[in-house]
């Protein structure tokens, strides 16, 4: 194969000149081996380093090197999460849309995989007027010329996996004191999205001076 142990000792001979060795030399053979041997460790060492220059090859600590370098401490690697979802999560974040309602929309819902409810009370099209999606219980709420660049969002928590080695509730797996039972918090489930993910992943991509009244359900 290109670049190992045997492709570099058959380039190595191949420049030697033909009538200073016997057939056989076998101090010769070994000694070329071992050149042989640290020129295929710097050709795998190349193509390494080279690979680990792009997000679209980077493997492990050098594809979160990259996430820091274009993102400083907003986007980190999920507990136990692949390269290849993280450097999907990274390529998103790169072209994200920015500064819109939907850019709203498209961060929670890459983020929990639910789309969030949006309301602007001073959009009409949310809050109703004559003609215009009119009626009791048809529009979404009163709207307000009060609170320019403001907007209430619904996030909701991601349907988690729940927690390893831990019965959930009515499960005949343990009790009160015994077996797979305890007492569980949102922050026990591995890879978790927070609260904190989802308010930080609203700023990410508001306008400037402009305000998110967020609430997170579930």
């Amino acid at each position: 194969m290109l670049g190992d142990q045997q492709d570099m000792l058959r380039r190595i001979k191949a420049v030697l000149p033909t009538r200073w060795f016997a057939d056989a030399s076998p101090v010769l053979a070994g000694l070329l081996n071992g050149l042989a041997a640290g020129w295929a460790w710097v050709y795998g060492l190349l193509g390494f380093v080279m690979a680990q220059t792009r997000i679209a090859t980077a493997t492990g600590v050098w594809l979160d090197m990259i996430a820091r370098d274009c993102f400083g401490t907003r986007l980190a690697r999920r507990g136990g999460q692949s390269d290849d979802a993280f450097r999907a999560r990274i390529q998103r974040e790169l072209l994200r849309e920015r500064g819109t309602r939907g850019a709203i929309r498209a961060v929670l819902q890459d983020l929990t995989g639910r789309a969030p409810v949006i309301f602007e009370p001073a959009r009409i099209a949310d809050t109703g007027a004559y003609g215009v999606a009119t009626g009791y219980g048809v529009a979404g709420a009163w709207g307000s010329l009060s609170l320019p660049y403001q907007c209430f969002v619904t996030a909701f928590r991601p349907h988690g996996n729940g927690i390893a080695q831990v019965s959930g509730w009515g499960a005949p797996a343990g009790g009160y004191g015994r077996g797979a039972l305890e007492y569980a918090s949102l922050g026990m489930v591995q890879g978790q999205v927070t609260d904190a993910d989802i308010n930080a992943a609203i700023a990410g991509v508001l306008p400037v001076a402009t305000i998110a009244w967020t609430r997170i359900t579930n």
